[in-house]
């Protein structure tokens, strides 16, 4: 397992970028200051909502100025992110301030499915978004949400085509990645992408090594940024409303005690899988990754990085359902072997546990969505726990309590 090799082209750049950074020349600047000129300039106005944000964007910044060992390539995808991410800001918060009555509109029982990635979250997602009645923030309304996305032109949305566009620019520099993860302009997006948006996410460390950033993450109050969360789904709904949202995120595990704080009625599903088979499978896309913006990747500091960071947020979860004594009523627990032997029985199991009524064109769709995207339609992705570094008994301890708990079966690890 190694980082890809980018073409020639960008290579050439990135070789470039470095000389000229090395005699002085301030090419992609990734100072604060600069990026919400920047950002600013691109909107007309410099309004970027609750100030609270910039402490994640300064411990970003600095993470990525001073540890992430960029190429010229990784800066600009870095910088660009950023003002993106800076100009989506202050477009909402300036809709905000304009229509107060969005943040009445409430978000009445969201399902979150949260679990470790690689063990069924994104497919599962992808299933409940077939429903017409489930409301799952599309990847091209969340990269780019204003202006609000409309009911009558979700479908046709011009977005969508930038956004794809995009995703092939990514698909010809990392051809290996649609292997590991799908992407597109109309799949559902992960709430990570949401609280991008104030710059506190898992997301950041998944692309950058930048440990300083992910210490500030684990300590701070997600509070403001649950907060944030809801307003954006909040905003993202006027226009366009459903009967639930149904969100999913790994990220949650680490914050499910805030989570349950600013959504009192959320439904959980968490899904279980071997945490081995996650870690190996992770390095792996993480190496990927952060092949893209570095030419400095490890996959065996990834794999130290991670293993322990895994088992950290499935220890948060298990203490925050202790906690917060959530009754069976609102937690389903899904094995992940389970589901991928039989996909729609599971969905069925979920929504008669939450007592939601499964509709013959919801289920209908759902099964054209399995026919139209088998496994390992895009080619099979291999990864093994060595390739990481890790050493399969030390990890099989470290993860003990968990699969002791729920229940979950040790799987043939390579």
């Amino acid at each position: 397992m190694s980082a890809p090799a980018l073409p020639a082209g960008v290579r050439a750049v990135n070789r470039i970028g470095a000389a000229a950074r090395a005699l002085g020349v301030p090419l992609l600047r990734l100072d604060e200051r600069s990026l919400l000129e920047r950002a600013a300039k691109n909107v007309g106005h410099e309004n970027f909502g609750d100030s609270r944000f910039h402490q994640g964007l300064q411990r970003l910044t600095a993470a990525l100025e001073q540890e992430a060992a960029l190429t010229t390539l990784g800066r600009w995808i870095a910088r660009s992110d950023i003002v993106r991410l800076l100009e989506n800001r202050a477009r909402i918060a300036e809709t905000l301030e304009r229509h107060p009555e969005i943040e009445e509109r409430p978000v009445r029982r969201p399902i979150f499915i949260l679990g470790l990635p690689r063990t069924g979250t994104t497919i599962l997602h992808e299933l409940l978004a077939e429903d017409p009645d489930n409301r799952v923030p599309m990847t091209w309304e969340v990269m780019h949400p204003w202006p609000p996305p409309e009911r009558a032109t979700f479908t046709t949305d011009p977005r969508i085509a930038m956004v794809e566009k995009h995703f092939g620019g990514v698909d010809r520099l990392l051809p290996e990645f649609k292997k590991m993860h799908p992407m597109g302009a109309v799949l559902p997006q992960e709430c990570v992408a949401l609280t991008a948006h104030d710059f506190a996410s898992m997301v950041f460390s998944t692309t950058h090594r930048i440990p300083s950033y992910q210490a500030w993450l684990d300590a701070t109050d997600l509070r403001p940024v649950y907060a944030s969360h809801r307003r954006q789904l909040q905003y993202l709904q006027w226009r366009c409303p459903a009967e639930r949202w149904v969100l999913k995120s790994p990220g949650h595990l680490w914050a499910l005690d805030t989570l349950l704080t600013v959504y009192p009625d959320a439904l959980i599903i968490q899904t279980h899988r071997d945490p081995l088979k996650v870690v190996a499978s992770l390095a792996s896309l993480v190496t990927v990754l952060r092949g893209m913006a570095s030419d400095d990747v490890d996959p065996h500091v990834i794999g130290a990085e991670w293993a322990p960071r895994l088992a950290d947020g499935l220890e948060r979860s298990m203490v925050a359902r202790d906690r917060a004594a959530l009754g069976e009523d609102r937690v389903f627990d899904m094995q992940f072997g389970e589901f991928i032997r039989d996909e729609i029985g599971m969905v069925r199991q979920i929504y008669a546990h939450f007592d939601i009524q499964l509709g013959e064109e919801a289920e209908t769709r759902m099964r054209h969505l399995l026919a139209a995207n088998p496994k390992d339609k895009h080619g099979a992705h291999r990864s093994r726990l060595s390739d990481a570094g890790l050493d399969p008994q030390v990890e099989r301890r470290r993860f003990a309590r968990y699969q002791e708990r729920f229940g979950v079966a040790s799987e043939v690890i390579d």
